[in-house]
């Protein structure tokens, strides 16, 4: 019988740490511009209702318009015993009901003709607007649960990261993630604001030390994640970029990263991150939950996990 006591697990090596820390960090980067897609889908899916309601109730005041009509023309038929019973045409608001009762619209045709194909066009059109309402509302859902669980799945990696990074000294975090570089922190003045580029350039100086938001787009202390960083930075110089790190890499014109400029969007880590060019090798970027957004030299891990750059 043995009577040993079992050891302790064993604890990771820092090269260990390192790499499991590098992959939520990827997986944080990556959950960050997939909810931000989302909330563009979202806020997509909001004009999209606004504009089908608007359509329901053009449609629905045109066919209680011309219910009165038909409700004339159908009384009148009941009264000289065309009609069996006018009761449906009389009552319902309901274009699915109307629709149903259409064989007794059918009858009063022949003297109506264009009065009542019009009322059952109204119908179906009303219908097909509801219908469409009632898809959209439902697709609103799915974004509003979407967000919800990615926003939680975050919640957790970052637990995750902030345990991993308890064990790691300050230069071995360094290593690992677009964080803790020792960025600047305060704002200032690069260059003379005469072009575009420069007005963004600006822009982001006067973000340093704002707080990175989860699928943030600021405006400062409301915070900015990556992407939402450098497209407002290019929107307040008057330039309209998309808003994901995937789309402004894969969607603005390409530039060499030997010949980077002011202004110019670096992608990094198969593009799921994004940071704003400065100069002087430098750049600023909007980290990860926990961070401020900082002004960090392009060595290191961005150096490491540098795809491309664009120039919008």
């Amino acid at each position: 019988m043995s009577t040993g006591v079992a050891g302790a697990a064993p604890q990771p090596t820092v090269a260990e740490v390192q790499q499991r820390l590098a992959q939520l960090t990827s997986q944080a980067q990556k959950l960050d511009q997939q909810y931000a897609q989302a909330q563009q889908q979202l806020s997509a899916a909001n004009q999209q209702l606004a504009a089908v309601n608007t359509e329901v109730a053009r449609d629905q005041g045109r066919l209680n318009a011309m219910q009165v009509k038909v409700a004339q023309i159908a009384m009148a038929a009941y009264e000289n015993g065309d009609l069996s019973s006018p009761t449906a045409l009389l009552t319902s608001d309901d274009p699915q009901a109307l629709l149903d009762q259409s064989s007794i619209l059918l009858e009063l045709v022949s003297s109506n003709n264009s009065e009542i194909k019009a009322y059952l066009a109204a119908a179906r059109q009303l219908l097909g607007a509801q219908q469409a309402a009632s898809r959209v509302q439902a697709g609103k859902l799915a974004l509003k649960n979407q967000l919800a669980s990615e926003k939680a799945t975050n919640a957790k990696l970052t637990a995750q990261q902030n345990a991993l990074l308890a064990q790691l000294t300050p230069a071995q975090q360094a290593a690992v993630g677009p964080s803790s570089q020792g960025g600047a922190t305060v704002g200032q003045d690069p260059l003379p604001t005469t072009t575009q580029a420069l007005k963004a350039v600006q822009f982001a100086y006067d973000q340093l030390g704002c707080p990175y938001v989860f699928g943030g787009t600021g405006p400062c202390p409301d915070g900015f994640d990556c992407s939402g960083l450098t497209m407002q930075a290019w929107a307040s110089a008057g330039v309209s970029i998309p808003r994901t790190s995937y789309e402004q890499m894969s969607e603005l014109p390409a530039v060499s990263t030997s010949e980077l400029q002011p202004g110019d969007i670096l992608g990094f880590a198969g593009n799921s991150h994004v940071g704003i060019y400065v100069g002087g090798n430098m750049l600023i970027d909007a980290p990860q939950t926990g961070e401020d957004v900082e002004k960090v030299p392009l060595s290191g891990w961005f150096l490491e996990n540098l795809d491309g750059a664009v120039a919008p």
